[in-house]
């Protein structure tokens, strides 16, 4: 399987951006608005895994400070899962972070997410505490240091 990787500033392909709301829907079971929220992020970066043309993963994240990321939202379609392509595109983001110039990523979880929190784990990121979020669903905050 050939999976070719973008990297992103912004979405500006209408089917690229179709594809990536129609993905997040599939994982996440809502857009939420998902196109207005990508465009209004500040300093937005996308990487995205793609098969035959089809968006099959994706990882965005955008700057807190000049120092830290926050990598936001991601995920890969079901039927491409255990290949590697969040391990790829987790990768591809902390190699351009560090070129950046950031010390930091931090992300946000939910127990119902496993794999990423595991991926996150296994990936250097460490627990740094919880909290209840709007709708009281408890809230994992994971923090990697970026090494120099």
């Amino acid at each position: 399987m050939d999976i070719q990787f973008l990297q992103l500033q912004s979405i500006d392909d209408a089917k690229l951006l179709a594809g990536v709301a129609t993905l997040h829907e599939t994982i996440f079971g809502s857009s939420d608005n998902l196109v207005n929220k990508i465009e209004s992020k500040p300093e937005l970066l996308i990487f995205l895994a793609l098969f035959d043309s089809e968006v099959v993963g994706y990882k965005m994240g955008y700057a807190l400070d000049k120092e830290t990321f926050y990598s936001w939202l991601g995920g890969v379609a079901p039927h491409y899962r255990t290949r590697g392509i969040a391990s790829q595109l987790m990768e591809k983001q902390h190699h351009y972070l560090k070129q950046q110039g950031y010390k930091l990523v931090r992300t946000k979880t939910k127990n119902q997410w496993r794999s990423m929190l595991i991926l996150n784990i296994k990936f250097g990121f460490d627990v740094m505490g919880t909290y209840l979020d709007d709708v009281g669903e408890v809230k994992i905050v994971l923090e990697k240091k970026l090494a120099d």
